[in-house]
């Protein structure tokens, strides 16, 4: 069963010092990496940059697709208005299909802001202590959603890479 992370940083490049860290720990296989994006937000920007990187083991598990339509909906909705909302709030139900529901989209635009950054990744696998022991120090916050090993199939159907 995949699990899907968001950490957030408190700086504009905390989330790819961490996906650095992410890639020698999925080298040492501590944890298997399915897919993985980054949302920076410079100061003074009005709106986030993103990245998707895939997998780092092969082929990606989602597409650009599926990250461009959940940071669309995360970042970008607030600024669209009433029609493109409307059309929106229409997606977040389809992705609360896949476990990621209000709540979640909500604690993340709440959280991931201007002047900090955010690690996404779809990860399983993951040798906990190992991994909690390489991120001592380094501070972060941590929004988790569990994805149920039908919403993960259904998911990677939908909007597999």
């Amino acid at each position: 069963m995949a699990t899907l992370t968001v950490w957030k940083f408190e700086t504009v490049d905390g989330a790819q010092e961490a996906l650095n860290k992410v890639i020698e720990l999925s080298k040492q296989q501590l944890i298997q990496v399915q897919d993985a994006a980054i949302v920076s937000w410079p100061a003074g920007k009005k709106s986030p940059a993103t990245q998707n990187y895939g997998s780092m083991t092969g082929k990606a598990a989602l597409s650009g697709a599926f990250w461009g339509m959940l940071f669309g909906l995360i970042f970008f909705v607030p600024f669209f208005g009433m029609a493109i909302g409307a059309a929106m709030g229409a997606l977040a139900g389809k992705f609360s299909d896949y476990g990621i529901d209000d709540n979640f989209i909500k604690q993340v635009r709440d959280q991931v802001t201007e002047g900090t950054s955010a690690l996404f990744l779809l990860s399983s696998g993951a040798v906990e202590d190992r991994v909690v022991a390489a991120f001592q120090g380094m501070p972060m916050e941590l929004i988790q959603s569990n994805l149920s090993s039908e919403q993960e199939a259904r998911l990677k159907e939908e909007f597999g890479g």
